[in-house]
């Protein structure tokens, strides 16, 4: 799961919603163009175009807006702008293994969640150098779940951090790396701005941070 830190809601967004009168109140579904493009394309840019979830590559075509508490069982979020993120998958394709948003769909239970917007929700997770994905505490009973429920251990997933650990910690980086050298990585992936990260980069921080607890 990658951590996000959620700026100002669009001000389309915003006017949209203050326009409600004695004959209309705003909801999710009469959100309509150009407010929700909007919405999207800020979501977006905040997350710097990567899954809240996964942390992949997004765009608007690959990618849909996403209401971590389900808007069917918390209408009163549902246009609630820290409720709101961007995550993969934008369409759903018969035979497509559905992980992250489509999957989680409307489950939600209050003890077992993890929020992208929870500081310490990366640390939570932990990294195989084949990809797998794991509870940094194996009693970590929400860690586990949310790996379930967002599928976040299928082998598309799982395939695509490993290729990204292993471009850069193979065997001689691993073995060669001094402290500094991995505390130096952290640093600067942790440090830099969302517009700089790229696909898995909270991946490789979490990895190095492994090595460094060793």
């Amino acid at each position: 799961m990658k951590r996000v830190l959620k700026g100002t809601e669009p001000a389309s967004f915003t006017d949209w919603k203050s326009s409600a009168n004695d004959d209309w109140a705003p909801t999710y579904p009469t959100l309509q163009n150009p407010q929700k493009r909007y919405l999207h394309a800020a979501l977006l840019q905040e997350q710097g175009f990567l899954c809240c979830y996964c942390g992949r590559e997004i765009e608007a075509a690959t990618s849909h807006i996403e209401h971590f508490r389900p808007q069917e069982d918390f209408e009163d979020l549902a246009l609630n702008y820290q409720n709101l993120f961007a995550s993969c998958l934008r369409e759903t394709k018969p035979g497509n293994p559905l992980h992250c948003g489509h999957r989680k769909g409307n489950w939600f239970e209050e003890t077992l969640h993890i929020s992208p917007l929870n500081e310490q929700c990366e640390l939570r997770f932990r990294y195989l150098q084949n990809g797998e994905i794991q509870p940094a505490d194996s009693a970590d009973l929400p860690a586990a779940k949310m790996i379930e429920v967002l599928a976040l251990d299928i082998a598309y997933l799982t395939n695509r951090r490993r290729d990204t650990i292993r471009r850069l910690f193979d065997d001689e980086f691993i073995t060669s790396a001094s402290n500094e050298d991995l505390a130096r990585l952290v640093s600067v992936i942790r440090a830099a701005r969302v517009s700089d990260q790229k696909p898995f980069d909270h991946i490789i921080a979490r990895f190095a941070e492994q090595l460094l607890d060793h």
